[in-house]
């Protein structure tokens, strides 16, 4: 069985301590003053990077800790992992409940707290494979933006210290709806800059996170089936851990307004079958390539047990929304590189008028009122409100690949 933190530090991320260490302890002193003793909300909670969040979070001993997430065994499971974590600190005031945070009942719960000190989004289609077709896209626009809006003027009610959302670095120069989705929520939350103090990150892909194409990769082996990954598509990749310390950092320590990202380079990019290479040395195997997806699953069932020889199908990408390459910010956004060592920092992002969002939320749902409204009508009204999104339709989406 593999040591999959270990395996991701030697062959993912590259190194053996978080890339956020060092801006933890420098300010370690400002982390615990703003957090400790504070009430924390946290929604989507249940996820890859929102439990890594919790994480991150709970060593600066909040009062109070509430999370929601409609994962009723990811919260279940989250529970456990907590309390069965030797010297984790659980605060003595912690719920879980199982639920959609654009729910009455969330929006009850909300005012009965009175708010929270600090809150935190993690609630998202986060996948690319989330655009398929109108009903998918008209789901991944209402979470990620209609609904996000709504949670938004909610915390306006009692506004939070800190208030956290998480971007993807697929947001600059978005190629596909998923990542204009988060441009478009990017540009929301700033709107609310005047009425509490907001910040989001954009980030990496986070090594093995749940629903990820290598997190795939483990359910394969465990069901003696081939291994697929793209051999063109590079991308940066982050611990789970790191992630949760990045959102961390940002929601507590940045400014009203400001995009965090991590420094990485261009030469820390990875495709995914370099990764997918590793992971069959890692099985103690050889990786055996097949040219097509009916070759490599007819060897996997015929494959005896204890065969050293591990099918895997490498393929140029060819599905819509694919991006080559991954990048955190484009040009005209002002940075600052200096204030923290593993942390980018883009400033003075541009404010649009309230007005403005209102607007294109308003033809965002006129659109979907339509029965007869297509994923074209919603690509265009994307690009009227964001000109640089480059969508480019292939026809053919994730769910049509291994």
């Amino acid at each position: 069985m593999i040591n999959l933190e270990q395996f991701i530090a030697d062959h993912v991320i590259n190194r053996q301590q978080s890339m956020f260490a060092e801006d933890i302890e420098a300010n370690k002193e400002t982390l615990r003053a703003e957090i400790e003793n504070r009430s924390v909300c946290v929604v989507g909670g249940a996820g890859s990077i929102g439990s890594s969040f919790i994480k991150a979070v709970l060593p600066f001993r909040p009062s109070k800790l509430v999370v929601i997430d409609l994962n009723e065994n990811g919260l279940a499971e989250l529970t456990r992992d907590l309390r069965s974590t030797y010297g984790m600190y659980i605060p003595e005031e912690y719920r879980t409940y199982t639920l959609n945070f654009a729910d009455p009942i969330f929006e009850r719960i909300f005012m009965e707290e009175k708010g929270f000190d600090i809150f935190a989004n993690f609630s998202a289609h986060k996948h690319v494979r989330s655009e398929k077709d109108k009903y998918s896209v008209q789901a991944l626009i209402e979470n990620n933006d209609i609904k996000a809006k709504r949670l938004l003027d909610l915390l306006a009610v009692y506004p939070p210290k800190h208030f956290f959302c998480v971007s993807t670095d697929k947001a600059a120069n978005p190629v596909n709806i998923m990542g204009a989705s988060k441009r478009i929520m990017e540009d929301m939350i700033m709107a609310y800059t005047s009425k509490f103090k907001v910040t989001t990150a954009r980030f990496a892909n986070v090594a093995f996170s749940n629903g990820s194409l290598p997190d795939g990769w483990v359910h394969r082996v465990m069901h003696k089936q081939p291994l697929a990954a793209p051999n063109d598509v590079k991308r940066y990749f982050v611990s789970p851990e790191e992630s949760g310390q990045i959102c961390m950092l940002a929601c507590i320590l940045g400014k009203n307004g400001e995009i965090f990202f991590p420094k990485l380079g261009e030469r820390q990019m990875l495709t995914f079958s370099a990764i997918c290479d590793e992971y069959v040395k890692s099985l103690g195997c050889f990786k055996k390539q097949f040219a097509t997806d009916e070759e490599a699953k007819k060897f996997a069932y015929e494959m005896p047990f204890g065969s050293k020889d591990y099918p895997v199908v490498y393929f140029g990408s060819d599905t819509t929304g694919e991006k080559a390459y991954e990048e955190f910010y484009v040009p005209g956004e002002k940075l600052d590189m200096n204030r923290f060592k593993s942390l980018g920092v883009i400033e003075e992002v541009k404010k649009r008028p309230m007005e403005e969002i209102d607007r294109f939320f308003v033809e965002m749902e006129d659109i979907f009122a339509q029965p007869s409204f297509t994923k074209e009508d919603v690509v265009c009204a994307i690009k009227r409100f964001i000109p640089n999104f480059e969508h480019e339709e292939k026809g053919k989406n994730l769910d049509q690949k291994m």
